[in-house]
């Protein structure tokens, strides 16, 4: 009874840390999207020298997307480096790890 317990929780926060990654892969395609959009109506406006002088794309200049691109990179490397180095197999040595200290600790109380 116990340890079907200590599954169905273990099993429970794993599907909480996958929908958390969900969220971020959703957040930075969207990221995706809107860099995408912003570097080509930058191209457009300072290489091809297209009049875009509406609100959002007038701001857009060499300052604005270095800060842009180096947020973008960050964000890909926190995003995939961080699911190459804290793989799957981490995560569930590491939930399994935390939930033993947990069942340690209740154990006593």
């Amino acid at each position: 009874m116990e340890t079907n317990f200590n599954k169905e929780q273990e099993d429970f926060e794993l599907q909480k840390m996958a929908s958390k990654k969900v969220v971020k892969l959703k957040a930075f395609y969207t990221h995706v999207i809107f860099y995408s959009a912003g570097l080509i109506l930058y191209i457009l406006k300072d290489y091809f020298g297209l009049p875009l002088n509406i609100f959002p794309v007038q701001y857009l200049n060499g300052f604005v997307m270095c800060i842009w691109t180096t947020v973008f990179v960050v964000s890909a490397i926190e995003i995939f480096a961080s699911f190459k180095i804290f793989g799957e197999e981490w995560e569930e040595r590491k939930m399994k790890s935390i939930l033993e200290k947990k069942e340690k600790k209740q154990k006593w109380e």
